[in-house]
């Protein structure tokens, strides 16, 4: 009994190494070099890359929230001029609109009333500074007046930030402190220098306070929000380059959501586009493809898909050798147009076989091309 158990273990150890043989023979095709022109097969040196494309989808060029600005009106008053139209670049400080706005009026003169009354608060102050340091008056009269005086002086800095949110400028507060001419004309300026995005208002309406007038944004940065499919949200990191389909546009993915869209079972990929230039023309809203691109951090190459065999949901590539050719497996990791980005056990230095891979296949399988 425990002979053939010896017998049995050596039978099947050396049924093991003889089909182990088999299996490096079936990894091989021996053919001659007639045969291989008579075939028509071509070879070439696979191209070696540092980055591959991971997968194609879409996008939608969006504005960063801080470069987008509304303008509104920081008083009531019936519009009398829109300067402004959608499209129009704009420069910081440029007016935009023009408001007709009695409320303006009522702010000026408070403002004129606080800058008199701190005159004569002026006035008392420094006289009493002097009496003080006569010796005329006590000290906690002195302290009153002084008192007093910063109050004034507090009323004018309110009074004057007020016209400042209102929207009249520094130089404008100043010719009023000078002249006491008041005016109701109030001008919208834009915040930002930038770009008109939408008008909100139509001239000759009488509008609220706060109403908006005007969306500016600044295009001069841009965003992508690129609709991953959820199950391929793995394969994705934060860093990987994006290339816009059709444009010498790229970016780079700087955030991934962390909720997925109901809808279509994607996830948002936001990514920070380059610097633009006249050659690259993207707006926001438009829609359009991307693909995501990753560096390597092995070795890659770049072949036509003319080259790759499949057998049973493998992919196989044929490496020349002195009697033949050899069959190597590969893992395609990329493609576009009619080429593949692969890895596997080959070098930039080994020739394949780019033309003829189905007749290779053929005589590997020794059963003829079922693809």
């Amino acid at each position: 009994m425990r002979i053939s158990s010896y017998l049995l273990s050596f039978s099947f150890v050396g049924w093991a190494l003889l089909c182990s043989s088999a299996a490096i023979a079936e990894n091989s095709i021996q053919i001659s070099q007639e045969h291989i022109d008579n075939l028509g097969i071509s070879l070439s040196k696979p191209e070696a890359v540092s980055q591959f494309p991971v997968l194609s989808a879409p996008a939608k060029v969006v504005i960063p929230p801080t470069q987008e600005y509304i303008v509104s009106a920081a008083q009531a008053g019936a519009i009398e001029k829109l300067n402004a139209a959608i499209g129009d670049k704009v420069v910081k400080g440029q007016v935009l609109a023009q408001l007709n706005s009695p409320d303006l009026l009522t702010l000026q003169r408070e403002y004129l009333e606080a800058v008199s009354a701190l005159q004569l608060s002026s006035a008392t102050f420094q006289r009493d500074k002097k009496l003080l340091e006569e010796g005329v008056i006590a000290d906690r009269r002195w302290q009153e007046t002084r008192i007093q005086h910063n109050s004034f002086v507090s009323e004018v800095n309110e009074q004057k930030q007020l016209l400042e949110i209102a929207g009249m400028t520094a130089s404008e507060i100043t010719r009023l402190a000078k002249t006491h001419r008041l005016t109701r004309q109030l001008n919208i300026r834009a915040p930002i220098a930038g770009v008109v995005m939408e008008r909100m208002a139509v001239a000759g309406t009488r509008i609220d306070m706060m109403a908006p007038l005007y969306r500016i944004a600044n295009l001069d940065q841009l965003w992508l929000e690129i609709a991953i499919p959820q199950e391929r949200m793995d394969s994705i990191k934060i860093g990987d380059r994006v290339v816009v389909e059709n444009s010498n546009a790229s970016a780079k993915i700087t955030l991934l959501g962390q909720s997925v869209n109901p809808d279509n079972q994607t996830v948002m990929a936001r990514a920070v586009l380059d610097p633009l230039h006249e050659n690259a023309p993207l707006r926001p809203g438009q829609r359009l493809n991307t693909r995501i691109i990753q560096l390597s951090d092995k070795a890659v190459f770049k072949i036509p898909n003319t080259a790759i065999a499949k057998n049973e949901g493998n992919a196989y590539i044929f490496i020349r050798k002195p009697q033949g050719f050899l069959v190597t497996p590969i893992t395609v990791v990329g493609n576009r147009d009619n080429q593949s980005i692969i890895s596997g056990e080959l070098s930039a230095d080994d020739e394949i076989a780019i033309n003829g891979a189905v007749a290779l296949k053929a005589n590997w399988l020794g059963l003829g091309s079922d693809e």
